[in-house]
């Protein structure tokens, strides 16, 4: 019986540090050549996808993961140009040491407000996922609101 054609499996991993900047990597390879996007990729065959999110996030950041928590699942059919994919996304908390880009990531860094960078595939939508999430968990601080300048009065 002929195996049936399915997605093809990949993690993304969402970082967060102390100060709540989020962890983009700029993409050196298509689809998406440039732009910023999580730490991610590919699950190898036999490896959970928990390692295959730890595995990722190293090679293309340089950091380790400990603690995971389960954002969600992405499944949109034309979530990556180069076919189905699903994604199973995770988020962390690292210390803010210094990322070291790797592997298929042009350029690593600390990203204070992603919500201004154009990203790849859906990572906008999982970001804000695993803000919200971590939020709830209590492992990142609640979002300041945005700073208004009062007017000056004399």
């Amino acid at each position: 019986m002929a195996r049936p054609a399915t997605p093809s499996l990949t993690v993304d991993c969402v970082a967060f540090d102390a100060r709540g900047r989020v962890l983009l990597i700029r993409r050196a390879k298509p689809p998406f050549a440039g732009h910023h996007a999580l730490p991610g990729g590919f699950v190898d065959l036999g490896e959970t996808v928990e390692a295959a999110c730890r595995r990722e996030l190293e090679e293309e950041t340089g950091l380790a993961a400990e603690e995971l928590v389960l954002v969600g699942v992405y499944s949109d059919p034309g979530r990556d140009p180069r076919g189905p994919t699903v994604s199973i996304a995770f988020a962390t908390v690292l210390g803010s040491r210094r990322p070291e880009a790797g592997d298929d990531a042009a350029a690593a860094e600390w990203v204070a407000d992603w919500r201004r960078k154009k990203l790849a595939f859906d990572h906008d939508r999982i970001v804000r996922d695993a803000e919200r999430a971590m939020r709830r968990r209590k492992r990142i601080a609640p979002r300041r609101p945005a700073r208004t300048r009062r007017p000056q009065t004399r």
